[in-house]
């Protein structure tokens, strides 16, 4: 009664991937050992460093986000707390992967983001591809990432950042396209370029929305942590697995305890910075 298209759809997929392995295979572990040689120098720094000078670094980052001092004591005691379950080697294994996957991310996000808002074509051809990267499961991501790259924390990035970075894309094209059309206007009276008008009006208006795009992006890449550690990508996820493999509620339990107060740590911080950036905007208004 049916058709079998299924078979000829995987056959070609697994003939197309072969093919990348077989033919640019030097170029995908290129890619690899350059994200790994960045992720390895951020892990190694965070592991090293005394816990003492980690948790005075996201005090002062987190007043610099917010201003409050109230938030940045909140801060540091969740960043302890973590500590105090036994999780700070896992953890900052898990802070080097979100900061080389969001870095990563932020690079073609905000690019693509500026080309969807300034070209209807480009918003034609980007958002359904948008909106395929966020309806496929991400357990679907780690398929080709490791069949490209192995097993490891290389392969558990690209997929983090597949998955994490369609929000910041969509926020950077709304924020941009929702600067005011007035000022546009004037802007280009004065004779600014189109470059012009993008760096000294446009994005920095937008900016709000940019990092609204950001904090959903450490959101969702946090969310990928557990997933991301059956490819090896260990970390805090890896504690989560491991209780699940053991059927120990408990050690589960501690990992998921652990992700959220990074979540709210990751969280709390990007959006006192946002809101700093708009109290900004509509002073300097």
């Amino acid at each position: 009664m049916f058709p079998d298209i299924g078979a000829p759809i995987a056959d070609a997929v697994n003939r197309f991937v072969d093919w990348l392995v077989v033919e640019h295979g030097a170029f995908f572990e290129a890619i690899a050992n350059a994200i790994l040689v960045v992720l390895v120098a951020i892990e190694q720094t965070l592991r090293n460093a005394p816990p003492l000078v980690i948790l005075i670094a996201v005090g002062l980052i987190a007043y610099a986000a917010s201003r409050h001092i109230l938030l940045s004591l909140g801060m540091v005691a969740l960043t302890w707390l973590i500590g105090a379950l036994g999780l700070w080697e896992q953890a900052m294994q898990t802070i080097a992967l979100l900061i080389v996957a969001v870095g990563i991310a932020i690079v073609l996000g905000i690019p693509f983001g500026v080309l969807t808002a300034r070209s209807a074509v480009a918003r034609a051809v980007i958002n359904p591809v948008l909106d395929l990267m966020q309806t496929i499961p991400s357990f679907v991501y780690l398929i080709p990432a490791a069949m490209l790259f192995g097993l490891g924390k290389v392969p558990a990035i690209l997929a983090t950042v597949i998955y994490a970075t369609p929000p910041l894309i969509r926020l950077t094209d709304l924020g941009i396209r929702q600067v005011d059309h007035g000022v546009i206007e004037a802007s280009r009276a004065f004779g600014a370029t189109r470059w012009q008008m993008l760096r000294g009006v446009q994005i920095p208006l937008a900016l709000p929305s940019i990092m609204q795009g950001i904090n959903q992006t450490m959101m969702m890449a946090l969310a990928m942590v557990v997933i991301a550690s059956m490819i090896g990508a260990r970390g805090i996820g890896e504690t989560v697995l491991i209780g699940l493999q053991r059927n120990d509620p408990g050690m589960g339990l501690v990992g998921g305890l652990a992700i959220v107060l990074l979540a709210v740590i990751f969280d709390r911080t990007s959006q006192a910075f946002g809101n700093r950036l708009q109290t900004h905007r509509r002073v300097r208004n």
